[in-house]
């Protein structure tokens, strides 16, 4: 962990350096990044190929009923 490393060649932040902290943070970011632009590609080929949403009838009648054939709260 970037903050109490003390057993390897770079220091913790609490011990006098944040390289390991800096290495954290950045990986971190990258893996944010990439799980953001893989969702929007994965929803772009959904919303191109059949579509993110139910026509506004449905939407408008509920979801139950439209989808499902039954009233979920009657």
């Amino acid at each position: 962990m970037g903050l109490f490393a003390t057993r390897n060649e770079y220091s913790g932040l609490i011990y006098g350096s944040s390289t390991l902290l800096k290495a954290q943070i950045v990986a971190v970011l990258a893996t944010i990044i990439y799980a953001f632009v893989v969702t929007f590609a994965i929803a772009k080929v959904v919303d191109l190929t059949i579509g993110l949403r139910i026509r506004e009838g449905e939407e408008y009648v509920g979801l139950d009923i439209s989808q499902h054939g039954e009233v979920a709260y009657s």
